[in-house]
């Protein structure tokens, strides 16, 4: 499932691809345009053959249209209406230059794979089948025109039934349209692929950053901890015995209580700033993600301060496992989810979805409802000590980061303040994963 802020993205890369395809569409308009002029003849009177002047004004055309296609891409506004737009008109293009070059003898019926294969880089698998089925429909229709004489070709001076027999025309067709079912599927798939890399890459630079960000401040952060440690021990331990020894009543009871307290906040903060320097997979096991995923939605679904507002859907692929801690994976799903929940203000949905594309790696996605992360935050919510809540240690999203890490997996998130937020995790297929072989 896309986030908010991937469909933001996404049209950024849509404007960028229609600002190239309206370029080469204009250069192919120019390029038809002197071809024309190169090749074309003239007959008796001096005049142009009518398919070339055809030819000439399909180019205009096209022309004409990348001038309005570039006045609406700079609008911004409506893009994937543009691309279906300029993609179907395209094939109808396509139809008229094969029509005034000959029709069935045209050599120009590439022209629709062309238009197929940028339809699946704007539009992905989806648009470029459409794209095939208006051009088969298109060429199968303008055959079947030329063929009982409704039309002929401007450069044809017979039927087409008089010149070439049934057999050929049908087989023809059937060939032309294969090719554009093929060329739908090949290019839809590979366009998936480069979707799938492209924000694979973009994870993995993003996720490297933030490891070499966190690497520079480990060894620091890992002796300030230890150092910490035993004076805050010692310090509870003697607040414990004056405690027991005094008996203190009233005011003196109460601030006891208060620092007894606090060093146990500040023991967990140790603690959580050791786990983030040094996690260590001593305890790793193969786990089956599905039920791990299960188990915690039904520790959240029985939390009365979320189960009555809060409503989990999963989108689970089964038999998926992961080479991990228990205990890391629970906290890692527990944090990602309470930070979900806690977001989202009134009622909302969280959706988990988990898969394997040809069970390669392993995507983990936790997308929420809630009112998503301001863009000024967005670049340190991995950063330690770094929080937004009033009660928070700003630790929660660096141990998951820094576990993730260790388990040679990759973190990412995307969002858009007021629409929502999307964890992404990206894990290696112990099939695949070299301390399992």
């Amino acid at each position: 499932m896309d986030s908010p802020d991937f469909l933001f993205r996404r049209s950024r890369e849509l404007f960028v691809q229609s600002k190239w395809i309206v370029l080469a569409r204009a250069v192919f308009a120019l390029v038809l345009v002197f071809s024309t002029l190169f090749f074309s003849d003239t007959d008796l009177s001096g005049q142009r053959a009518p398919s070339f002047l055809s030819l000439y004004k399909i180019s205009g055309t096209i022309l004409g249209l990348s001038l309005v296609y570039f006045v609406w891409l700079y609008q911004e506004k409506y893009l994937y209406a543009l691309a279906y737009t300029q993609i179907i008109i395209d094939t109808f293009i396509v139809t008229a230059i094969v029509f005034v070059t000959g029709g069935y003898h045209s050599i120009f019926t590439f022209l629709y794979l062309l238009v197929i294969i940028y339809a699946a880089m704007l539009l992905l698998a989806r648009g470029s089948f459409l794209v095939a089925l208006a051009s088969s429909i298109q060429y199968g229709f303008l055959i079947e025109l030329e063929y009982h004489k409704i039309i002929a070709p401007l450069s044809e001076n017979q039927p087409l039934a008089l010149v070439v027999d049934q057999h050929h025309i049908l087989y023809r067709v059937v060939i032309i349209i294969s090719a554009c079912f093929a060329t739908a599927a090949l290019s839809g798939i590979l366009s998936l692929q480069l979707k799938t890399a492209r924000k694979d890459l973009k994870i993995a630079q993003e996720h490297l950053k933030r490891v070499e960000k966190m690497a520079a401040v480990d060894e620091l952060v890992s002796g300030i901890a230890h150092e910490i440690k035993n004076p805050l021990a010692s310090l509870s331990g003697s607040i414990q015995m004056l405690r027991h020894q005094m008996a203190p009543t009233g005011e003196n009871d109460k601030l006891m209580q208060i620092i007894l307290r606090e060093t146990d906040r500040l023991r967990q903060i140790v603690t959580d700033i050791r786990l983030i320097s040094k996690p260590g997979r001593t305890n790793a096991e193969l786990i089956d993600l599905s039920k791990a995923i299960d188990d915690v939605k039904t520790l959240f679904d029985n939390t009365p301060a979320w189960h009555t507002r809060i409503n989990i859907v999963t989108r689970i692929e089964r038999d998926l496992y992961v080479y991990m801690d228990r205990v890391h994976l629970q906290q890692i799903l527990w944090n990602l989810i309470k930070n979900a929940a806690e977001s989202i203000e009134g009622k909302g949905k969280i959706t988990i979805s988990l898969y394997s594309p040809k069970h390669k790696r392993i995507y983990l996605t936790i997308q929420d409802t809630g009112l998503g992360i301001d863009k000024k935050n967005a670049p340190h919510i991995f950063d330690p000590f770094f929080t937004t809540k009033s009660d928070g240690t700003g630790l929660g999203l660096s141990i998951i980061h820094r576990i993730v890490d260790t388990y040679d997996g990759m973190i990412d998130f995307e969002s858009i303040p007021g629409k929502g937020t999307v964890f992404t995790l990206i894990f290696q297929n112990p099939h695949s994963y070299s301390s399992m072989s």
